[in-house]
């Protein structure tokens, strides 16, 4: 897919092409005005693609913009089971979601208080947790952590892991590296209107990548490990190439699965031969 801003803008994002497991958590990087917020916008269906089309959404899809609208005409508590009608949850189960984001998040006094008399970090709060109401199946998080204190961005974080294990997609971009360091499934750098799989390096380029030849199997990319990509050969073979953080898991469920084994590579350099 590809996004520009008018008819003869120019191409913030072109020949985007990605696929998001069930169950990933999935890190954007990159540089300011690089176009990591339009690519979250088009994953959450804020804005359209002006080329190409996504697939596979799911119905419950929630986004945490950058900034959020606090001048809105509702409280804490009416803004949250207002959204959480609007995403399908009964009335009585709205309430009881509404209470139990605002008191995990440190907000619950904060309940019955106008949306613009709050404090940019408790109206962040709010923010994040409407995202949260009814479980989403795919969380768009765009600095969402940015304006929360210690607390809630530890809460935020512990939010994040039981999206994952529950089986849900979670799309983050974050100022911070450390942020839930090492336990994304993979990672994208958008890099000139490009998006490329793999962290950035400090020399500008992306992380490196491993490449795993294979045979004797048929190779899903929703069922292994890091996202790969994949290269049929005319052989029988097929090369599956992910970033080398997720090599070791790649490989380990590819023996699992009684693949062979024929080549590992890393970056062009022959690394084994079976």
């Amino acid at each position: 897919m590809g996004r520009r801003y008018g008819l003869r803008g120019p191409w913030v994002l072109r020949e985007v092409g990605l696929a998001l497991p069930a169950g990933a958590l999935v890190r954007i990087t990159g540089t300011n005005g690089t176009g990591k917020s339009t690519l979250l916008r088009l994953l959450a269906g804020i804005d359209a693609p002006t080329e190409g089309r996504i697939t596979g959404r799911p119905r419950r899809t929630a986004y945490v913009p950058e900034r959020f609208p606090a001048a809105l005409p509702f409280t804490a508590s009416g803004y949250l089971v207002h959204l959480g009608r609007v995403q399908g949850l009964g009335r009585a189960e709205a309430v009881a979601a509404a209470g139990e984001w605002l008191e995990r998040f440190g907000a619950g006094a904060f309940a019955g208080a106008p949306l613009a008399e709050l404090s940019k970090g408790t109206s962040q709060k709010v923010a994040v947790a409407q995202a949260l109401l009814a479980g989403p199946d795919l969380l768009v998080l765009d600095e969402a952590w940015t304006g929360l204190d210690t607390g809630a961005r530890q809460e935020l974080d512990r939010a994040v892991r039981e999206r994952v294990a529950a089986g849900g997609r979670v799309v983050f971009v974050d100022h911070d590296p450390r942020r839930l360091a090492g336990e994304a499934d993979t990672d994208f750098t958008v890099e000139a209107g490009r998006v490329r799989s793999g962290s950035p390096r400090r020399d500008g380029g992306v992380g490196p990548r491993v490449r795993i030849v294979v045979s004797g199997g048929t190779v899903r990319p929703d069922g292994l490990p890091g996202s790969p990509s994949y290269e049929p050969g005319s052989d029988g073979t097929t090369a599956v190439t992910v970033d080398a953080a997720h090599s070791d898991r790649l490989l380990r469920a590819l023996l699992e699965a009684s693949w062979h084994i024929h080549e590992l590579s890393t970056e062009g350099i022959r690394v084994g031969r079976a």
